[in-house]
Protein backbone atom coordinates (compact mmCIF):
# COMPACT_ATOMS: atom_id res chain seq x y z
CA UNK A 1 0.00 0.00 0.00
CA UNK A 2 1.54 3.41 -0.96
CA UNK A 3 2.19 6.02 1.83
CA UNK A 4 -0.19 8.12 0.58
CA UNK A 5 -3.10 5.28 0.68
CA UNK A 6 -2.07 4.28 4.34
CA UNK A 7 -2.39 7.84 5.25
CA UNK A 8 -5.95 8.28 3.66
CA UNK A 9 -6.73 5.04 5.04
CA UNK A 10 -5.63 6.04 8.81
CA UNK A 11 -7.94 8.89 8.73
CA UNK A 12 -10.51 6.91 7.09
CA UNK A 13 -10.68 4.38 9.97
CA UNK A 14 -10.15 7.54 12.57
CA UNK A 15 -13.68 8.72 11.19
CA UNK A 16 -15.15 5.45 11.41
CA UNK A 17 -14.27 5.69 15.15
CA UNK A 18 -15.44 8.82 15.56
CA UNK A 19 -18.61 7.58 14.33
CA UNK A 20 -19.02 4.76 16.16
CA UNK A 21 -18.75 6.46 19.52
CA UNK A 22 -21.62 8.15 19.14
CA UNK A 23 -23.25 7.80 16.04
CA UNK A 24 -26.86 9.78 16.74
CA UNK A 25 -24.55 12.64 17.37
CA UNK A 26 -21.78 12.48 14.99
CA UNK A 27 -23.24 11.42 11.80
CA UNK A 28 -24.59 14.44 10.28
CA UNK A 29 -20.77 15.31 10.27
CA UNK A 30 -19.61 12.26 8.45
CA UNK A 31 -20.07 12.77 5.15
CA UNK A 32 -18.70 15.94 5.19
CA UNK A 33 -15.79 14.82 6.90
CA UNK A 34 -15.62 12.03 4.56
CA UNK A 35 -15.73 14.76 1.33
CA UNK A 36 -12.67 16.19 2.40
CA UNK A 37 -10.85 13.39 2.27
CA UNK A 38 -12.26 10.93 -0.34
CA UNK A 39 -12.00 12.42 -4.14
CA UNK A 40 -15.50 13.78 -5.63
CA UNK A 41 -15.17 10.70 -8.53
CA UNK A 42 -15.36 8.28 -6.02
CA UNK A 43 -19.17 7.31 -5.66
CA UNK A 44 -20.52 10.59 -6.23
CA UNK A 45 -24.42 9.11 -6.74
CA UNK A 46 -24.11 6.80 -3.51
CA UNK A 47 -22.40 9.92 -1.13
CA UNK A 48 -25.46 12.26 -2.34
CA UNK A 49 -27.85 9.72 -1.47
CA UNK A 50 -26.31 9.07 1.85
CA UNK A 51 -26.42 13.11 2.47
CA UNK A 52 -29.68 12.90 1.76
CA UNK A 53 -31.01 10.37 3.98
CA UNK A 54 -28.99 11.92 7.10
CA UNK A 55 -30.72 15.75 6.16
CA UNK A 56 -34.06 14.20 5.90
CA UNK A 57 -33.97 11.51 8.58
CA UNK A 58 -35.50 9.18 6.23
CA UNK A 59 -36.09 5.32 6.29
CA UNK A 60 -32.46 5.00 4.89
CA UNK A 61 -31.28 6.54 7.61
CA UNK A 62 -32.90 4.33 10.25
CA UNK A 63 -31.12 1.86 8.01
CA UNK A 64 -27.70 3.13 8.72
CA UNK A 65 -28.87 3.24 12.26
CA UNK A 66 -29.53 -0.21 12.59
CA UNK A 67 -26.37 -0.91 11.34
CA UNK A 68 -25.08 0.52 14.29
CA UNK A 69 -26.96 -2.05 16.89
CA UNK A 70 -24.88 -5.03 15.67
CA UNK A 71 -22.53 -6.33 17.84
CA UNK A 72 -20.11 -3.72 19.24
CA UNK A 73 -17.06 -6.57 19.21
CA UNK A 74 -16.93 -6.41 15.07
CA UNK A 75 -19.01 -3.49 14.20
CA UNK A 76 -16.24 -0.95 13.61
CA UNK A 77 -13.82 -3.76 12.21
CA UNK A 78 -16.73 -4.51 9.74
CA UNK A 79 -17.39 -0.68 8.63
CA UNK A 80 -13.67 -0.11 7.82
CA UNK A 81 -13.30 -3.27 6.19
CA UNK A 82 -16.47 -3.22 3.91
CA UNK A 83 -16.57 0.99 3.42
CA UNK A 84 -13.06 2.10 3.23
CA UNK A 85 -11.10 -0.66 2.72
CA UNK A 86 -13.18 -2.16 0.03
CA UNK A 87 -15.00 0.97 -1.54
CA UNK A 88 -13.54 4.34 -0.77
CA UNK A 89 -10.00 2.90 -1.13
CA UNK A 90 -10.41 0.08 -3.97
CA UNK A 91 -12.26 2.38 -6.14
CA UNK A 92 -9.85 4.67 -7.48
CA UNK A 93 -7.56 1.64 -7.64
CA UNK A 94 -10.11 -0.19 -9.77
CA UNK A 95 -11.01 2.82 -12.17
CA UNK A 96 -6.37 2.88 -12.80
CA UNK A 97 -6.61 -0.65 -13.40
CA UNK A 98 -9.95 -0.17 -15.75
CA UNK A 99 -7.98 2.38 -17.81
CA UNK A 100 -4.53 1.05 -17.90
CA UNK A 101 -5.58 -2.52 -19.06
CA UNK A 102 -8.51 -1.02 -21.39
CA UNK A 103 -10.70 -4.52 -20.25
CA UNK A 104 -13.18 -4.48 -17.88
CA UNK A 105 -12.25 -4.75 -14.19
CA UNK A 106 -14.95 -6.35 -11.73
CA UNK A 107 -16.21 -4.75 -8.25
CA UNK A 108 -16.64 -7.82 -6.50
CA UNK A 109 -15.68 -11.37 -7.95
CA UNK A 110 -17.97 -14.57 -6.91
CA UNK A 111 -16.86 -17.87 -6.44
CA UNK A 112 -17.74 -21.25 -6.03
CA UNK A 113 -15.53 -22.98 -3.06
CA UNK A 114 -17.29 -26.42 -3.92
CA UNK A 115 -20.38 -28.05 -6.11
CA UNK A 116 -21.76 -29.79 -3.01
CA UNK A 117 -24.98 -29.06 -1.83
CA UNK A 118 -26.40 -30.41 1.15
CA UNK A 119 -30.31 -29.24 -0.41
CA UNK A 120 -32.09 -30.23 -3.58
CA UNK A 121 -33.38 -26.94 -4.54
CA UNK A 122 -36.26 -27.30 -7.36
CA UNK A 123 -34.86 -25.28 -10.46
CA UNK A 124 -31.27 -24.58 -8.88
CA UNK A 125 -28.51 -25.93 -11.33
CA UNK A 126 -26.36 -26.50 -8.51
CA UNK A 127 -28.56 -29.28 -6.95
CA UNK A 128 -27.29 -31.29 -10.12
CA UNK A 129 -23.73 -30.62 -9.55
CA UNK A 130 -23.02 -33.41 -7.19
CA UNK A 131 -20.01 -33.24 -5.00
CA UNK A 132 -16.87 -33.63 -6.47
CA UNK A 133 -15.45 -30.14 -7.57
CA UNK A 134 -13.84 -27.51 -5.41
CA UNK A 135 -11.46 -24.90 -5.42
CA UNK A 136 -9.08 -25.41 -2.90
CA UNK A 137 -7.90 -23.34 -0.33
CA UNK A 138 -4.81 -22.51 -2.50
CA UNK A 139 -7.04 -21.43 -5.52
CA UNK A 140 -9.39 -18.71 -3.61
CA UNK A 141 -6.28 -17.27 -1.90
CA UNK A 142 -4.97 -17.09 -5.46
CA UNK A 143 -7.90 -15.38 -6.71
CA UNK A 144 -8.03 -12.94 -4.03
CA UNK A 145 -4.24 -12.23 -4.22
CA UNK A 146 -4.88 -10.98 -7.90
CA UNK A 147 -7.76 -9.90 -7.57
CA UNK A 148 -6.67 -7.17 -4.74
CA UNK A 149 -3.60 -6.47 -7.32
CA UNK A 150 -6.41 -4.86 -9.42
CA UNK A 151 -8.34 -3.36 -6.66
CA UNK A 152 -11.30 -5.72 -6.12
CA UNK A 153 -11.63 -6.53 -2.32
CA UNK A 154 -15.26 -7.81 -1.82
CA UNK A 155 -15.64 -11.74 -2.56
CA UNK A 156 -18.98 -13.48 -2.72
CA UNK A 157 -19.76 -17.14 -2.29
CA UNK A 158 -21.80 -19.06 -4.25
CA UNK A 159 -22.21 -22.90 -4.86
CA UNK A 160 -22.96 -25.57 -4.41
CA UNK A 161 -23.80 -24.29 -0.76
CA UNK A 162 -20.55 -22.66 0.36
CA UNK A 163 -20.97 -23.00 3.82
CA UNK A 164 -19.98 -26.95 3.38
CA UNK A 165 -16.50 -25.07 3.23
CA UNK A 166 -17.13 -23.32 6.38
CA UNK A 167 -13.59 -23.54 8.10
CA UNK A 168 -12.05 -23.20 4.96
CA UNK A 169 -14.14 -19.81 4.57
CA UNK A 170 -12.75 -18.37 7.92
CA UNK A 171 -9.17 -18.96 7.68
CA UNK A 172 -9.64 -16.80 4.69
CA UNK A 173 -11.53 -14.51 6.57
CA UNK A 174 -8.51 -14.38 8.72
CA UNK A 175 -5.80 -14.08 5.87
CA UNK A 176 -7.38 -10.96 4.06
CA UNK A 177 -8.60 -8.43 7.16
CA UNK A 178 -8.98 -5.87 4.10
CA UNK A 179 -11.09 -7.73 2.12
CA UNK A 180 -15.36 -7.94 2.41
CA UNK A 181 -16.36 -11.53 1.87
CA UNK A 182 -20.58 -12.22 1.45
CA UNK A 183 -21.98 -15.91 1.11
CA UNK A 184 -25.06 -16.93 -0.67
CA UNK A 185 -25.97 -19.06 1.93
CA UNK A 186 -29.22 -21.78 2.34
CA UNK A 187 -28.30 -21.14 6.20
CA UNK A 188 -28.62 -24.46 6.92
CA UNK A 189 -25.52 -24.75 8.55
CA UNK A 190 -24.76 -21.70 10.56
CA UNK A 191 -24.44 -22.63 14.15
CA UNK A 192 -23.52 -21.11 17.39
CA UNK A 193 -19.73 -22.21 16.84
CA UNK A 194 -19.88 -20.14 13.49
CA UNK A 195 -21.41 -16.98 14.82
CA UNK A 196 -18.46 -16.86 16.91
CA UNK A 197 -15.81 -16.91 14.22
CA UNK A 198 -17.84 -14.66 12.31
CA UNK A 199 -17.49 -12.14 15.59
CA UNK A 200 -13.69 -12.62 15.68
CA UNK A 201 -13.15 -12.25 11.85
CA UNK A 202 -16.01 -9.35 11.86
CA UNK A 203 -15.54 -9.55 7.59
CA UNK A 204 -18.24 -12.30 6.76
CA UNK A 205 -21.93 -11.50 5.52
CA UNK A 206 -24.45 -14.12 5.23
CA UNK A 207 -26.59 -13.37 1.82
CA UNK A 208 -29.52 -16.23 3.64
CA UNK A 209 -31.66 -17.43 1.08
CA UNK A 210 -35.26 -16.92 1.73
CA UNK A 211 -38.28 -16.78 -0.72
CA UNK A 212 -41.51 -16.25 0.99
CA UNK A 213 -43.40 -18.21 3.11
CA UNK A 214 -43.10 -21.24 5.17
CA UNK A 215 -45.27 -23.70 2.15
CA UNK A 216 -43.43 -21.97 -0.50
CA UNK A 217 -39.79 -22.57 1.26
CA UNK A 218 -40.37 -26.20 1.77
CA UNK A 219 -42.14 -26.71 -1.75
CA UNK A 220 -38.66 -25.50 -3.65
CA UNK A 221 -35.91 -26.63 -0.52
CA UNK A 222 -37.09 -29.49 1.36
CA UNK A 223 -39.31 -30.40 4.19
CA UNK A 224 -37.95 -28.85 7.29
CA UNK A 225 -35.83 -25.99 5.41
CA UNK A 226 -37.84 -23.02 6.53
CA UNK A 227 -37.21 -23.94 10.13
CA UNK A 228 -34.07 -24.32 10.08
CA UNK A 229 -33.75 -20.83 7.86
CA UNK A 230 -35.36 -19.27 10.80
CA UNK A 231 -33.40 -20.90 13.49
CA UNK A 232 -30.07 -19.32 11.74
CA UNK A 233 -31.71 -16.37 11.72
CA UNK A 234 -31.93 -16.09 15.19
CA UNK A 235 -28.86 -17.24 16.09
CA UNK A 236 -27.16 -14.18 13.86
CA UNK A 237 -29.54 -11.58 15.19
CA UNK A 238 -28.90 -13.02 18.76
CA UNK A 239 -25.67 -12.52 18.38
CA UNK A 240 -25.69 -9.01 16.90
CA UNK A 241 -24.68 -10.35 13.13
CA UNK A 242 -25.43 -8.36 9.60
CA UNK A 243 -26.79 -10.92 7.69
CA UNK A 244 -29.34 -10.33 4.47
CA UNK A 245 -31.64 -12.11 2.60
CA UNK A 246 -31.31 -13.35 -1.15
CA UNK A 247 -34.56 -14.02 -2.81
CA UNK A 248 -35.17 -15.66 -6.16
CA UNK A 249 -38.52 -14.46 -7.61
CA UNK A 250 -40.50 -17.24 -9.77
CA UNK A 251 -44.21 -17.23 -11.10
CA UNK A 252 -45.07 -19.44 -8.18
CA UNK A 253 -43.75 -16.99 -5.51
CA UNK A 254 -43.24 -13.47 -6.94
CA UNK A 255 -46.99 -12.11 -5.54
CA UNK A 256 -45.77 -13.25 -1.76
CA UNK A 257 -42.47 -11.36 -2.60
CA UNK A 258 -43.77 -8.35 -3.91
CA UNK A 259 -45.65 -8.26 -0.42
CA UNK A 260 -45.42 -5.29 2.52
CA UNK A 261 -45.69 -8.57 4.54
CA UNK A 262 -42.73 -10.10 3.16
CA UNK A 263 -40.33 -7.04 3.66
CA UNK A 264 -41.28 -6.51 7.04
CA UNK A 265 -41.08 -9.87 7.65
CA UNK A 266 -37.25 -9.30 6.37
CA UNK A 267 -36.76 -6.80 8.50
CA UNK A 268 -38.06 -8.30 11.98
CA UNK A 269 -35.77 -11.17 11.54
CA UNK A 270 -33.20 -8.35 11.55
CA UNK A 271 -31.76 -8.49 7.66
CA UNK A 272 -30.02 -5.62 6.38
CA UNK A 273 -30.40 -6.04 2.97
CA UNK A 274 -32.43 -7.97 0.76
CA UNK A 275 -30.90 -8.88 -3.09
CA UNK A 276 -33.96 -10.45 -5.47
CA UNK A 277 -33.34 -12.70 -8.05
CA UNK A 278 -35.52 -13.09 -11.38
CA UNK A 279 -35.94 -16.99 -12.03
CA UNK A 280 -33.46 -17.76 -14.82
CA UNK A 281 -34.07 -20.79 -16.66
CA UNK A 282 -30.46 -22.08 -16.99
CA UNK A 283 -29.68 -25.63 -17.23
CA UNK A 284 -31.03 -28.29 -19.80
CA UNK A 285 -33.81 -29.12 -17.17
CA UNK A 286 -34.80 -26.02 -15.47
CA UNK A 287 -38.43 -24.91 -15.86
CA UNK A 288 -38.96 -22.39 -18.29
CA UNK A 289 -42.54 -21.73 -16.41
CA UNK A 290 -41.14 -20.91 -13.67
CA UNK A 291 -39.95 -17.59 -15.10
CA UNK A 292 -42.02 -15.02 -13.74
CA UNK A 293 -44.74 -13.47 -16.17
CA UNK A 294 -44.37 -9.72 -17.81
CA UNK A 295 -47.17 -8.86 -15.12
CA UNK A 296 -45.31 -10.14 -12.15
CA UNK A 297 -41.88 -8.43 -13.39
CA UNK A 298 -43.99 -5.26 -13.51
CA UNK A 299 -45.60 -5.42 -10.66
CA UNK A 300 -42.11 -6.26 -8.65
CA UNK A 301 -40.25 -2.87 -10.27
CA UNK A 302 -43.19 -0.64 -8.84
CA UNK A 303 -43.12 -2.44 -5.68
CA UNK A 304 -39.20 -2.11 -4.88
CA UNK A 305 -39.84 0.91 -5.64
CA UNK A 306 -42.09 1.59 -3.23
CA UNK A 307 -40.75 -0.35 0.05
CA UNK A 308 -36.85 1.72 -1.26
CA UNK A 309 -39.38 4.76 -0.29
CA UNK A 310 -40.47 3.55 3.27
CA UNK A 311 -39.04 0.36 4.83
CA UNK A 312 -35.14 0.39 6.10
CA UNK A 313 -33.84 -2.39 4.43
CA UNK A 314 -31.26 -1.45 1.22
CA UNK A 315 -32.74 -3.76 -1.76
CA UNK A 316 -31.49 -4.46 -4.73
CA UNK A 317 -32.96 -6.11 -8.22
CA UNK A 318 -30.93 -7.35 -10.01
CA UNK A 319 -33.27 -7.65 -13.41
CA UNK A 320 -35.37 -4.27 -12.94
CA UNK A 321 -32.43 -2.12 -11.42
CA UNK A 322 -30.04 -1.83 -14.51
CA UNK A 323 -31.00 1.59 -15.10
CA UNK A 324 -29.14 2.81 -12.13
CA UNK A 325 -25.82 0.74 -13.13
CA UNK A 326 -25.73 1.45 -16.71
CA UNK A 327 -27.27 -1.61 -18.04
CA UNK A 328 -25.69 -5.48 -17.54
CA UNK A 329 -23.16 -5.56 -14.57
CA UNK A 330 -21.76 -8.51 -15.53
CA UNK A 331 -18.39 -9.73 -17.86
CA UNK A 332 -16.52 -7.95 -15.18
CA UNK A 333 -17.87 -4.94 -15.93
CA UNK A 334 -19.01 -5.17 -11.93
CA UNK A 335 -18.40 -8.66 -10.95
CA UNK A 336 -18.03 -11.63 -12.62
CA UNK A 337 -18.31 -15.70 -11.33
CA UNK A 338 -15.60 -18.56 -11.10
CA UNK A 339 -17.06 -21.53 -10.81
CA UNK A 340 -16.00 -25.18 -9.08
CA UNK A 341 -13.89 -26.23 -11.77
CA UNK A 342 -12.26 -22.75 -12.23
CA UNK A 343 -14.36 -21.62 -15.50
CA UNK A 344 -14.41 -17.87 -15.26
CA UNK A 345 -17.58 -16.95 -16.72
CA UNK A 346 -19.25 -13.67 -17.60
CA UNK A 347 -22.14 -13.75 -14.63
CA UNK A 348 -23.49 -16.56 -12.52
CA UNK A 349 -26.16 -17.27 -14.77
CA UNK A 350 -24.28 -17.09 -18.06
CA UNK A 351 -22.57 -20.78 -18.08
CA UNK A 352 -20.13 -20.18 -21.31
CA UNK A 353 -16.21 -19.44 -20.73
CA UNK A 354 -12.84 -20.08 -22.87
CA UNK A 355 -10.44 -18.99 -19.99
CA UNK A 356 -10.00 -21.58 -16.73
CA UNK A 357 -8.37 -19.61 -13.66
CA UNK A 358 -6.25 -23.00 -13.49
CA UNK A 359 -4.74 -21.86 -16.94
CA UNK A 360 -4.51 -18.12 -17.09
CA UNK A 361 -4.23 -15.71 -14.41
CA UNK A 362 -7.00 -13.28 -13.64
CA UNK A 363 -6.39 -10.64 -16.33
CA UNK A 364 -5.81 -12.88 -18.97
CA UNK A 365 -9.46 -14.31 -18.13
CA UNK A 366 -10.75 -10.71 -18.38
CA UNK A 367 -8.99 -10.01 -21.44
CA UNK A 368 -10.35 -13.64 -22.89
CA UNK A 369 -12.11 -13.36 -26.32
CA UNK A 370 -15.38 -13.59 -24.15
CA UNK A 371 -15.23 -10.98 -21.74
CA UNK A 372 -14.01 -8.41 -24.40
CA UNK A 373 -17.23 -8.97 -26.25
CA UNK A 374 -18.65 -7.97 -22.96
CA UNK A 375 -16.22 -5.45 -22.69
CA UNK A 376 -17.23 -4.05 -25.99
CA UNK A 377 -20.81 -4.77 -26.69
CA UNK A 378 -22.07 -2.87 -23.23
CA UNK A 379 -24.43 -2.29 -22.25
CA UNK A 380 -26.70 -4.42 -24.65
CA UNK A 381 -29.58 -1.93 -24.75
CA UNK A 382 -30.06 1.39 -24.89
CA UNK A 383 -33.17 0.42 -22.31
CA UNK A 384 -31.73 -0.23 -19.36
CA UNK A 385 -34.68 -2.25 -18.04
CA UNK A 386 -33.51 -4.49 -20.69
CA UNK A 387 -30.47 -4.98 -19.55
CA UNK A 388 -29.05 -8.38 -20.18
CA UNK A 389 -27.73 -10.70 -22.92
CA UNK A 390 -29.56 -13.54 -22.02
CA UNK A 391 -32.66 -12.65 -20.52
CA UNK A 392 -34.09 -9.52 -22.79
CA UNK A 393 -31.12 -10.10 -25.84
CA UNK A 394 -31.37 -13.67 -26.03
CA UNK A 395 -30.23 -13.14 -29.78
CA UNK A 396 -26.62 -11.16 -27.78
CA UNK A 397 -25.66 -14.12 -25.84
CA UNK A 398 -25.23 -16.70 -28.76
CA UNK A 399 -23.68 -14.03 -31.04
CA UNK A 400 -20.92 -13.37 -28.23
CA UNK A 401 -20.55 -17.28 -27.45
CA UNK A 402 -20.15 -18.08 -31.04
CA UNK A 403 -17.27 -14.88 -31.92
CA UNK A 404 -15.56 -15.69 -29.05
CA UNK A 405 -15.35 -19.59 -29.53
CA UNK A 406 -16.59 -20.38 -25.86
CA UNK A 407 -17.60 -23.58 -24.55
CA UNK A 408 -20.60 -24.50 -22.33
CA UNK A 409 -18.91 -25.13 -18.56
CA UNK A 410 -22.94 -26.64 -16.71
CA UNK A 411 -21.02 -29.37 -14.91
CA UNK A 412 -23.58 -31.92 -15.58
CA UNK A 413 -24.81 -31.46 -19.40
CA UNK A 414 -23.54 -28.06 -20.95
CA UNK A 415 -26.87 -26.10 -22.94
CA UNK A 416 -26.33 -24.52 -26.23
CA UNK A 417 -27.33 -20.87 -26.67
CA UNK A 418 -29.97 -21.87 -28.78
CA UNK A 419 -31.41 -24.13 -26.69
CA UNK A 420 -31.33 -21.41 -23.62
CA UNK A 421 -32.63 -18.74 -26.37
CA UNK A 422 -35.71 -21.10 -26.73
CA UNK A 423 -36.93 -20.75 -23.28
CA UNK A 424 -36.05 -16.94 -22.79
CA UNK A 425 -37.02 -15.57 -26.17
CA UNK A 426 -40.67 -15.59 -25.81
CA UNK A 427 -40.68 -13.44 -22.56
CA UNK A 428 -37.96 -11.09 -23.90
CA UNK A 429 -40.57 -9.83 -26.48
CA UNK A 430 -43.33 -9.90 -24.18
CA UNK A 431 -41.52 -7.66 -21.80
CA UNK A 432 -40.06 -5.19 -24.76
CA UNK A 433 -43.29 -3.30 -24.82
CA UNK A 434 -43.95 -3.08 -20.90
CA UNK A 435 -39.97 -1.96 -20.41
CA UNK A 436 -40.07 0.70 -22.96
CA UNK A 437 -43.66 2.07 -21.74
CA UNK A 438 -41.78 2.56 -18.11
CA UNK A 439 -39.00 4.05 -19.61
CA UNK A 440 -40.85 6.60 -20.90
CA UNK A 441 -43.21 7.20 -18.38
CA UNK A 442 -42.90 10.98 -17.81
CA UNK A 443 -44.19 10.87 -14.06
CA UNK A 444 -41.65 8.44 -12.96
CA UNK A 445 -38.83 9.94 -10.48
CA UNK A 446 -35.89 8.43 -13.25
CA UNK A 447 -37.20 9.99 -16.15
CA UNK A 448 -34.96 12.54 -16.53
CA UNK A 449 -31.59 10.96 -15.89
CA UNK A 450 -33.08 8.64 -18.34
CA UNK A 451 -32.28 11.06 -21.48
CA UNK A 452 -28.70 10.85 -20.41
CA UNK A 453 -27.13 8.20 -22.56
CA UNK A 454 -24.30 7.81 -19.87
CA UNK A 455 -26.82 6.77 -16.78
CA UNK A 456 -24.78 4.67 -14.27
CA UNK A 457 -21.87 5.08 -16.13
CA UNK A 458 -18.19 6.66 -15.44
CA UNK A 459 -16.11 8.90 -16.91
CA UNK A 460 -13.68 5.84 -18.00
CA UNK A 461 -16.91 4.00 -19.62
CA UNK A 462 -17.34 7.30 -21.51
CA UNK A 463 -13.35 7.08 -22.73
CA UNK A 464 -14.11 3.67 -23.66
CA UNK A 465 -16.82 4.73 -26.22
CA UNK A 466 -14.91 6.89 -27.67
CA UNK A 467 -11.77 4.85 -27.84
CA UNK A 468 -14.32 2.26 -29.52
CA UNK A 469 -16.06 4.44 -31.70
CA UNK A 470 -19.37 3.88 -30.11
CA UNK A 471 -22.02 6.62 -30.54
CA UNK A 472 -24.33 5.96 -27.39
CA UNK A 473 -26.41 8.79 -28.50
CA UNK A 474 -26.87 7.36 -31.75
CA UNK A 475 -28.06 3.97 -30.18
CA UNK A 476 -29.94 4.93 -27.88
CA UNK A 477 -31.56 7.20 -30.70
CA UNK A 478 -32.31 3.94 -32.28
CA UNK A 479 -33.26 2.12 -30.03
CA UNK A 480 -36.62 4.31 -28.75
CA UNK A 481 -37.56 5.62 -32.83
Amino acid sequence: MALTQKAERAALNKLIDYLDENPEEHIPQIMELIDKLVPASVFPAQRTAISSAIRDRSNWYELIMRIFHLNPSMRSRLLKTLIVDANLLAWPVQQKSREREQCNIPWAILLDPTSACNLHCTGCWAAEYGHALNLSYDDICSIIDQGRELGTHIYIYTGGEPMVRKRDLIRICEKYPDCAFLCFTNATLIDEEFCEDMIRVANFIPAISAEGTEATTDARRGKGTYAKIMRAMELLRGHGLPFGISACWTSANADAIASERYFDWMIDQGALFCWFFHYMPVGKGSPAELMPTVEQRERMYRFVREMRNEKPLFTLDFQNDGEYVGGCIAGGRRYLHINAAGDVEPCVFIHYANANIHDVSLLEALKSPLFMKYYEGQPFNQNHLRPCPMLENPERLGKMVQESGAHGTDLVEPESPSELRAKTEQRAREWEPVANRLWGDEGDGMFAKRHDPYQGMDDIERKKFQRLGRDVEAERAATFS
